[in-house]
């Protein structure tokens, strides 16, 4: 008796744990996927270096530290950022160049050892649109290059989060680099280009991938743990998981080669509905059905055009696109295969042999999943 009473417990213990979880998600639905990765474009000229960035000017403005966040209601100036948000953009451009001084600090631009001062050229601001939606606004900067400097690094401060720095000039040698935790870019030749090495670009696009389901894809982590929740034999598992990595493969490919192109006002919400109807099904069926593996292949090409608009908004190195394509994909997978393994440990391992484990997991489990998704399909939608 007693040792039923600690399984009971410990059974709660995981099911307040999980609950906890998903009303956390329903209370940050909104700002979830608002910290991408600002990205940037420069080129070399005989003297200066021209620098271009989109970027969330409001999360600068906020003061807002971005490293290691995903969501800035994780950070104490979020109610200043969300009121930047609804202003016009006149007044972010204002407000922008006025605290320049300030925010060009974290930017840096550094040759011979030495930082170079930034010059603040122009901002473009669009209006403030649906608040539910971060926006991205468009920089100019400008680095005069000292005479002797052989070679350039740009990038900057940990706080102001990942950056995609994107060197123009001939794809076969142009500079592609995803940047964390305050890095630089390597050396760039004043006259020439700093290639990263095939490895080093690859891992970073593993790791781009791994990034967005773990921790950011709370999406494809719903689903996931949605197709995890109906069986726990291991061969209805693979079968769901080698659809969804089959098809989100195919419109990954497709949509970033651009055969393939839906908006994200149309591709969301269906992201939305397919997590509502796998946990749905859940609750309605006992066992995998004939047609799940198809609806699931059905939906993974939705959630690989998801996956390639965050491709499209950093931009694949031409030179490398194979590669990095197979990198995010592996990435992908990599984030697919733990959000499972921490489900098993958690859940499959200590208790799905219990006969109580359907209607007191997968059951209460796959309702939370749904009435998330439920509130993420209206929300898009609206």
């Amino acid at each position: 008796m007693a040792r039923g009473t600690r399984s009971s417990s410990h059974l709660a213990a995981l099911l307040a744990l999980f609950t906890t979880f998903w009303l956390m998600c329903l209370a940050g639905l909104a700002a979830a996927h608002e910290l991408r990765p600002a990205v940037g474009d420069f080129a070399i000229r005989e003297d200066t270096v021209e620098w271009k960035l989109r970027l969330s000017a409001e999360a600068l403005l906020a003061d807002i530290d971005m490293e290691g966040i995903f969501d800035t209601d994780e950070d104490a100036n979020a109610a200043t950022y969300d009121s930047l948000r609804a202003l016009p953009a006149e007044d972010i451009q204002q407000r922008f160049r006025a605290q320049w001084e300030r925010i060009g600090k974290g930017f840096v631009a550094r040759a011979a050892g030495a930082d170079l001062p930034i010059e603040l050229v122009d901002i473009q601001v669009p209006g403030p649109g649906d608040l539910s939606l971060a926006r991205d606004s468009n920089i100019q900067l400008r680095v005069a290059l000292p005479d002797g400097a052989p070679a350039v690094q740009l990038g900057w401060v940990a706080a102001y989060g990942p950056l995609v720095l994107r060197q123009e000039g001939p794809e076969e040698t142009a500079y592609t680099g995803y940047l964390t935790g305050g890095e630089l870019t390597p050396p760039i030749p004043r006259n020439g280009s700093a290639r990263q090495s095939s490895l080093r670009a690859f891992a970073e696009f593993v790791y781009i991938g791994f990034e967005h389901i773990v921790p950011k894809g709370l999406d494809h982590i719903l689903f996931v743990l949605g197709l995890f929740l109906l069986s726990l034999r291991l061969r209805p598992l693979l079968m769901q998981i080698s659809a969804f990595t089959l098809a989100h493969t195919v419109t990954l490919a497709l949509g970033i080669l651009g055969y393939v192109n839906l908006p994200a006002q149309v591709v969301e919400p269906l992201i939305a509905a397919s997590i509502v109807y796998v946990a749905v099904e859940n609750i309605l069926m006992r066992k995998l059905s004939p047609w799940r593996p198809a609806l699931v292949f059905g939906f993974g090409l939705l959630h690989g055009l998801g996956f390639a608009s965050v491709l499209g908004e950093i931009g694949l190195d031409p030179a490398r696109f194979a590669s990095g394509l197979i990198g995010f994909n592996i990435g992908v997978e990599l984030g697919q295969l733990a959000v499972i393994a921490v489900a098993w440990l958690l859940l499959a391992q200590p208790f799905g042999h219990k006969p109580w484990y359907r209607r007191r997991v997968t059951i209460p489990a796959s309702a939370l999943i749904a009435l998330v998704g439920a509130f993420w399909f209206v929300e898009r939608v609206i």
